[in-house]
């Protein structure tokens, strides 16, 4: 299948363009890597994501060896034209290490540390975990309660989905503010590992609450 490439894109000297992938489901951006145009034509034809490694000066093709595929659902370049950005369904994990990205290593927050950090907003929290749950269904590391569950299977799962609401319930009858929160955040999480289970993502939830706008 050959494919036409924008004549907008730029490559540099070396014939390479940065390429940003980024989980369709949760925002998080999985790694960055290099493609010359053998690889962005290989992954628009396979719709998985293939890369040129600048190490061993060849074209790799991400999962063949860990099964960790990222499947292209879109991809866009930046206005400039020298840098992509693909929106993948990642299976597993992205990183050698075993974690769902590749940036997991935070740096110092510069700046006047006397300023608080935003808070933190829901939405962004709850990708943030369901990007962990995600991690811990594909590798089931011991001592992992998540790991836990998704061993157990679903009628364990659907058994905590259950008993968190009637805490949650409990919770808001015994008028207390700190019950409530914390019976919350159990349930979240709960159907959070629920949602993982059928293979679902926050992405999609989101859709379906936001159709339901009167």
């Amino acid at each position: 299948m050959e494919i036409s490439l924008p004549a907008e894109l730029k490559f540099n000297q070396e014939g390479l363009i940065p390429a940003i992938v980024q989980d369709v489901e949760t925002g998080e951006v999985l790694m960055l890597a290099y493609m010359n145009r053998e690889a962005l034509e290989r992954s628009l034809a396979s719709g998985q994501m293939w890369f040129y490694s600048r190490s061993r000066q060849e074209l790799w093709h991400k999962g063949a060896t860990s099964g960790h595929y990222q499947h292209i659902v879109s991809v866009s370049y930046d206005c400039d034209g020298d840098a992509l950005l693909f929106k993948v369904r990642q299976e597993g994990v992205a990183c050698h290490e075993g974690r769902f990205s590749c940036f997991h290593n935070p740096l110092p927050r510069g700046g006047d540390p006397s300023v608080p950090e935003p808070p933190a907003k829901l939405g962004a929290v709850l990708e943030g975990l369901f990007a962990v749950i995600r991690e811990r269904q594909a590798l089931l590391p011991e001592g992992s309660y998540t790991a836990y569950l998704f061993k157990e299977g679903q009628d364990k799962i659907l058994k905590k989905v259950a008993e968190e609401a009637g805490e949650v319930i409990i919770a808001s009858k015994n008028q207390s503010e700190a019950e409530v929160l914390y019976e919350l955040a159990d349930l979240y999480y709960h159907t959070l590992v629920l949602l993982a289970y059928h293979g679902l993502g926050p992405d999609r939830l989101a859709g379906e609450l936001n159709g339901r706008r009167k």
